[in-house]
């Protein structure tokens, strides 16, 4: 049962780092975790090129390491589907945060809520393989027909909690995208 609830908490772990992810009107670094840059003949993560920093609530700043890497910074994030448009003043990059539109924010939720969902199937699988595996014991005689129904409900009550975890965090995000 410690298994189910580990990889179960991974989903949700994952769940949260994808919600990081979207921009809301407020400044966050994490917003900026899946933008690579091509630097040095690879694919190179943004945060491994310079310091990431929150300015004030509506700007973040990038320190860059490599001046000769600039352009293709500001080209990966305006290529992102951040809406961010890159101000560059020597080895500083700015980031200024516009305020979302309303239509925006009912794309992001759209794409938050798409998230979830893919969350959610990833607690009901982990849940149907344990369930099978379950079955498997008892054709195989290791379990009892009371301790086989016993184990499925527990793995239901466990599947549950994360999936009300799941909604609860998706809840609170929308919220904070919300805001205006």
């Amino acid at each position: 049962m410690n298994d189910i609830d580990n990889k179960m908490n991974s989903a949700v772990t994952h769940f949260e780092k994808e919600l990081n992810t979207l921009r809301t009107s407020r400044a966050n670094p994490s917003m900026l975790d899946n933008i690579y840059v091509d630097a040095y003949g690879a694919k190179t993560p943004l945060n491994q090129l310079g310091n990431i920093s929150v300015q004030d609530a509506s700007t973040i700043t990038i320190q860059i390491w490599d001046s000769s890497l600039i352009k293709q910074i500001e080209n990966s994030i305006t290529e992102s589907n951040l809406g961010i448009n890159p101000q560059t003043d020597g080895q500083i990059i700015r980031l200024p945060i516009p305020k979302l539109s309303e239509e925006r924010r009912k794309e992001i939720i759209k794409i938050a809520s798409e998230f979830a969902e893919n969350s959610k199937v990833t607690v009901r699988n982990i849940r149907r393989d344990l369930i099978e595996n379950s079955k498997n014991e008892k054709k195989n005689e290791n379990l009892s027909e009371d301790e086989l129904k016993r184990k499925i409900n527990e793995i239901q009550k466990i599947t549950d909690n994360h999936i009300d975890k799941i909604d609860k965090i998706l809840e609170t995000k929308k919220i904070d995208i919300l805001k205006v």
